[in-house]
Parts: C-alpha cells; structure tokens; sequence
C-alpha cells in the first residue's frame, strides 16, 4: 500500500488470526476493498463501473461454465444443442439469456468504464500500467465475444466467422495462410467450432487474470478522481468499505433492474433474427453485421472502399480496424496536459462532446447499417475524424489550451476554502 496512513488488518479473533499468520486472505481482502483502502472522497457514479465490469465477467463465467455442460461443438448439432438448452435443459432458457444478455451489458459498463477514462484523463502517469492493462482486456473481450457469437452455428454466427476470419487474407504473403490456419480449413466447419469453443471457454479466465493485475496496478498509485488532484493527507480520503461498497451497492442494484427487464422481457432486442436460422453454406444473409459491440470498429472497416496506390482497400481497412483500438496504448503520451479532468480544461471538453461522442455514435450507427450510402460516406467522415481526434486534435489542444485553475486539494474541491492555493497557467504534472 502506497498510503502511509492507511489501515492494516489486525485480527483479533484467534482463528482469523492463525490463518491471517499462515495464509493472509484476509489481510488481502482488507486492503484490497476494505476499509484498509482509502479512495478519494470525491468520487462520483462514473466510478461504479469498474465494479460492475468486475461482476459481469463473474456473471458470464458461471453462466458459460454452466451452458457448456449441454453444448456440442459440432457443426452437424451445434444449433440443435442450443435449442436443446432452451426448450429442455431445466432453467437453460434463463442461463442462456443471462449469457447472452450479459455479454452486451458486460460491453455497456466497458464503454462507459473506458469513456469515463478518456474524459478525466485516466491514463495519465502514475497509471499508465492500469491503461495498458485495461486495453488489453478490451481486446481479449473482443476476441472472446466474436468466437462466442459463433457457437448458436445460426446464419449470422456462421457467415460472421467466415467474413471476420476472411479479414486476415488481406494481409500481404501469410495472410491466407494464417486464414486457414485459424479455421482448421478453407471455411468454417467442425475445426472452427471447436477451436472457437476451446478458446471461448479458456479466455474468460484468462481475463480474470488480467483483471487482477489491474486492480494491482490501480492500488499502487490508488485511484484517479473527478478533479484530477493526487491525494495529499489522510482528509481527502475515507475507506472504500462501507462508503464506496454502498455506493456501489446502489449501483448494481440500478445495473440488475436493467439487467433483468432485459434477460426476462426483452430477451431477444440484442440479438438479430438471422442467428435463429441454422447454418446454411449455400445461403448468404443479405445483410452480414456483427454484434452491435463491435459496430463503430466494422464502421471502420468498411470505410474504405478505394485502393489507395499499391495497398488495396481491404488492407488498408483491417489495419485500420486494428489500429483504431491499438492507438489507445499509446494516449498517454499523445496527450501532454499537465492537467487531467476534463473539467478544468475548457478547449478539451468541446472536442470530447462535440467531437469525439458524435463521431462514435455514427459510428455505432453506421457499423449496424448496410453498406450503402450515405452510411458509407459518413462512416469515412467519422473515421478520419476518429484518428484525427486522436493523433492530431488531442496533442495541439493539449498543448496551446489554459486550464482553468484546480483546487489546491480534494477536500476543498468537495467542502470549499477560503485559503485557495490554484494551478493554473503554471500548472504542474500531478504526480
């Protein structure tokens, strides 16, 4: 623990003690999200969604650990395991839904969870790590969901694998080669199934590890809050337990009442009616989408259309599909303000909600609609704005704007003083 006042776990209680001496659980839960862990006392609700991603992964595991006992990776019962899950298996239909359901939710709090950091500047240093680590369980999720959208072997599931696994055979010399090796084949077929299955079921868990690495980076520096101030005494902080525990708390409760009208009245809103069709080689849905997730990354994808000298459109497409994640890992030194909340940074905050929230939505947008026009002209515009904001817009603004001053410390951020000691033109990196 970074904080020198923070609590340590003494137990009093002789057992506790005993397996505190020779294997110390509970002083790692106490330090961990106890009252041992102090947390800036000005944390809003934009804070809860870490919690919440944390109990969506749990969430899918079980349910998927469960559905995989009465699922058959096979392309000849694949579908008719899965209804045999709906109509059969005792309470299949509710695990199916909570999975399937759960998954969309899980990717909901993520988007916030990483818009949240984008707009107070999380990846800023002491955490970067925490970042870096963040976007790679993005990434995993990305994976895990696309070979999860594959096992139902509907329409969509199977024609979604064939034109996502198809997208490595732009790539110059190994690219269908590369194809056929993560199929197993020239299409997708048995070895596909399985293979995706496998890795369906292994990378959630894989996951889960990264997800505590991250949680061990975040308690190294503690956590970021609204003001972008670091702590400076014990004052600016109070335990995580009870006071973010019951707020969060609050927060699940709200998350599970949408969860729930979800899972049990609009079960289906999600999902798209093709992937209730079996399979069928011979038959090509007239209108191929992934899952909504992954729409403003598909968006992008399809943007281009035109080759560009000797890159032909479909390369220049997948690099920039990849790329558009993959430029996240470098935003800590793409943005140089000494200042972290958006809050106090006037020029940044237009560009975020006037630039950055319209481009994403049209792409949200444009990625689920057919590929036509004007889907497609907007979806051009939106990504070279998309980049721009990223690679362009964020470095100039984040060196020519003043930030407005910042409190002296959290505690008169949140109670006021009359002795205010501000950064402003002058600011320093808060460290």
């Amino acid at each position: 623990m970074s904080f020198p006042w923070a609590k340590h776990y003494t137990p009093t209680n002789p057992l506790m003690r005993f397996l505190d001496e020779k294997l110390p659980l509970p002083r790692f839960v106490y330090n961990a999200v106890g009252a041992g862990y102090p947390v800036p006392r000005n944390l809003n609700y934009m804070w809860n969604f870490g919690v919440l991603a944390g109990f969506c992964l749990m969430l899918q595991i079980i349910t998927g650990v469960i559905l995989a006992m009465h699922y058959a990776p096979n392309a000849l019962v694949a579908f008719d395991s899965t209804e045999h899950i709906m109509r059969d298996v005792n309470w299949g239909w509710m695990l199916r839904y909570a999975h399937a359901n759960g998954a969309s939710f899980f990717f909901v709090v993520v988007y916030l969870h990483i818009f949240r950091g984008f707009y107070y500047s999380s990846y800023k240093a002491p955490r970067e790590m925490i970042w870096l680590l963040g976007v790679v369980i993005f990434l995993l999720m990305m994976a895990t969901a696309f070979m999860g959208y594959v096992l139902p072997w509907g329409q969509m599931s199977f024609w979604g694998a064939k034109v996502i696994t198809g997208l490595f055979s732009a790539i110059p010399l190994v690219g269908e080669p590369l194809q056929v090796w993560l199929l197993g084949g020239f299409a997708p077929d048995n070895a596909a199934l399985n293979r995706f299955f496998s890795l369906h079921f292994l990378l959630p868990f894989v996951i889960a590890g990264v997800v505590i690495l991250h949680i061990w980076a975040l308690h190294i520096p503690g956590s970021s809050n609204p003001t972008g101030v670091e702590i400076k005494d014990e004052s600016d902080t109070v335990p995580f337990h009870p006071y973010y525990t019951a707020k969060d708390g609050f927060g699940l409760g709200v998350f599970l009442l949408f969860y729930c009208a979800f899972v049990f009245f609009l079960p289906n809103y999600m999902g798209h009616p093709d992937n209730y069709i079996p399979a069928n080689p011979l038959s090509t849905p007239a209108h191929i989408v992934p899952e909504w997730y992954f729409w403003p990354f598909y968006a992008i994808l399809r943007a281009f259309t035109q080759d560009f000298f000797f890159i032909p459109a479909k390369l220049m497409g997948v690099l920039a599909m990849f790329g558009s994640i993959l430029l996240w890992f470098i935003l800590p030194w793409l943005d140089r303000s000494p200042v972290r909340s958006g809050h106090y940074r006037p020029m940044f905050k237009k560009f975020f909600w006037f630039g950055l929230i319209p481009t994403m939505a049209v792409l949200f947008y444009c990625g689920g609609a057919p590929a036509e026009e004007p889907f497609v002209m907007l979806s051009q515009v939106a990504t070279a704005y998309y980049f721009l904001h990223f690679l362009v817009v964020l470095p100039i603004v984040s060196s020519i704007e003043k930030p407005q001053p910042l409190p002296y410390s959290i505690t008169e951020a949140v109670l006021g003083s009359e002795d205010k000691i501000v950064q402003g033109e002058n600011a320093t990196p808060a460290t």
